[in-house]
């Protein structure tokens, strides 16, 4: 059984931790963090974050799929690629994938196609799916609920939006992924936790983006995460000690990896 806390999403693989990538994941697991997932985002993310899984396996587990503003014309062609590495050997989840309209609407159809594709394969390979939706939660739940009535589990990461999308989330098992937009006192995400509680939060932290207060705007690193569970904590009025039994439990149970 794992113990502490687990950061269910966090791109380690990225260039912004290439000075002290070792150093940032010693300091983590010194205050706490058991254990990393890593959202592929196209085909040239995975790599690196393979190596990294390599490197610590114990503690950095990797997803796969294509991230919705990697969603191009040649998404087919990504695809197939990532495609093969589900075939090769098993990832902890597809992810992460979905919709996302905040940049460009260019590739909205590309977008729902790849999401489509891939929530099918979550089903096939009996994997939980890791859902990016930015300015999309209508969207992504419409094309996702098909897939949802079959069985599909998943979290839509680093949520952002209304307590009625929440509650037909948690309809059919769902999880809400939490992460350092909580401590923004504009988000509004501290009214929601209040409203949806604890039963289906994960933490994560997203880094290197969207770190916590006090230190937004900055890279966010992988020990912040213990203030996200903080801020949970006491919006709650519970101990930061349950936030993280209570999410770290969720977490095992949605991605299987407390074996």
């Amino acid at each position: 059984m794992i113990n502490g806390i687990i950061d269910t999403h966090i791109h380690l693989y990225s260039e912004e931790y290439n000075v002290d990538r070792e150093s940032l994941i010693a300091q983590a697991i010194e205050k706490g963090v058991s254990q990393f997932y890593m959202p592929n985002v196209d085909v040239n993310s995975i790599e690196a974050m393979l190596k990294i899984e390599n490197a610590h396996p114990q503690h950095c587990l990797a997803m796969m799929g294509l991230h919705p503003c990697y969603v191009k014309e040649d998404y087919k062609e990504q695809l197939s690629i990532i495609e093969g590495y589900l075939k090769k050997r098993t990832f902890i989840a597809i992810g992460e994938v979905g919709i996302d309209l905040h940049w460009d609407k260019t590739f909205y159809e590309h977008q729902v196609d790849a999401l489509q594709i891939q929530a099918q394969w979550a089903l096939d390979y009996k994997l939980p799916i890791v859902i990016h939706s930015r300015e999309a939660n209508t969207e992504s739940i419409k094309t996702l609920l098909p897939y949802m009535q079959k069985g599909l589990k998943g979290v839509f990461h680093c949520f952002s939006g209304l307590l009625a999308e929440v509650t037909v989330l948690k309809s059919y098992g769902w999880m809400i992924g939490i992460g350092g937009v909580v401590t923004y006192k504009k988000a509004g995400l501290d009214s929601l936790i209040e409203e949806i509680g604890i039963e289906q939060v994960i933490l994560e932290t997203d880094g290197p983006y969207l770190a916590p207060v006090p230190y937004r705007g900055k890279r966010n690193e992988p020990a912040y995460i213990e203030l996200v569970a903080q801020k949970i904590g006491d919006v709650l009025q519970c101990s930061k000690e349950d936030v993280i039994a209570k999410t770290s439990a969720n977490a095992l149970q949605l991605f299987n990896t407390g074996l």
